[in-house]
């Protein structure tokens, strides 16, 4: 079964989607967290995971290795649910191995984050234990937003993960609802998603005949509002 988490940090729809039984989970980032309107990152990180016992992936924004760890470790001591997100690389391409490595020997539960091949998730497997929560999120939709199929990559790391009971593969950068469907299909553990697309999938069931028809009502609707004639 493939788990469904919400991708969002504003606090209304926190809540919201708190008590929807779909919902399993939440994971958030330091955009989603400006585009809230964060101005205190630990003050708002907090009253997030106020809001519910679900696991809650909260990143960290440092750049370098000894201040993502200090990060790590300040945000984990904030809640049982929260799991700390770490990029797998700093934003010159360093590999963060020693990062993962050090908060996941102290077992911090981990989210790492911006994956993108196979080779990355394989790294990130040397460097951890058997025991403590690990989630690997694989940036499905910007692979595909660059011309790349992202189905293979996902493939390979969900093989490979299946020696470790304690790791999750999860397809992050969603772009339609028909992603959850994909992700499913090849048996991704998470598939983490924006509250509007949540909403079209707690709709799926429509048949061809239900969308034809209901294509064909919404032009006839707006060319009436237009007022359109030939």
């Amino acid at each position: 079964m493939t788990k469904i988490f919400c991708d969002i940090a504003d606090i209304k729809l926190v809540r919201k989607f708190n008590n929807k039984k779909l919902v399993q989970g939440f994971t958030t980032n330091p955009s989603l967290m400006r585009k809230a309107g964060a101005k205190d990152y630990a003050k708002y990180t907090k009253n997030i995971l106020l809001q519910t016992n679900k696991p809650v992936s909260c990143e960290v924004f440092a750049d370098d290795i000894k201040n993502m760890i200090y990060q790590g470790k300040k945000i984990n001591s904030w809640g049982r649910n929260v799991y700390v997100k770490v990029p797998v690389t700093n934003s010159r391409g360093k590999y963060m191995g020693k990062v993962i490595y050090d908060l996941n020997k102290k077992n911090i539960k981990l989210n790492i984050t911006a994956v993108y091949t196979s080779n990355q998730t394989k790294k990130i497997l040397k460097n951890i234990n058997k025991k403590t929560k690990v989630i690997i999120s694989i940036f499905a939709g910007r692979m595909g937003d660059a011309g790349k199929d992202p189905i293979p990559e996902f493939k390979k790391s969900i093989k490979m993960a299946k020696k470790y009971k304690n790791v999750q593969i999860l397809w992050a950068s969603v772009r339609e609802p028909y992603n959850y469907l994909q992700a499913k299909q090849i048996g991704c553990h998470i598939i983490t998603v924006p509250p509007l697309i949540i909403e079209k999938i707690e709709k799926f069931g429509k048949t061809f005949k239900n969308l034809t028809n209901e294509t064909v009502r919404n032009f006839l609707i707006d060319s009436k509002k237009s007022k359109f004639k030939i």
